[in-house]
């Protein structure tokens, strides 16, 4: 398992949290996520050979949230 961690714009309400872990939760691959709200930042672990890096960024980009920023650490 990798993890990724993504800087977002910053968000706006606490709800936000539960659609964004919501929909990454739901995706094949993806273990556990959790987003940081004072600091807009979302952290996952994904199984590399099911789902990538990018393909979390445009999930959570279409879900209007934009992405500053991503690294894998």
């Amino acid at each position: 398992m990798k993890t990724v961690k993504f800087q977002l714009e910053p968000l706006t309400c606490p709800s936000c949290i539960k659609k964004i872990e919501g929909k990454l939760g739901k995706m094949n691959g993806v273990g556990e996520t959790k987003v940081m709200f004072n600091s807009s930042k979302v952290k996952a672990t994904f199984d590399a050979e099911q789902v990538t890096a990018e393909e979390l960024q445009k999930t959570i980009e279409k879900l209007g949230y934009p992405v500053l920023s991503s690294k894998i650490v």
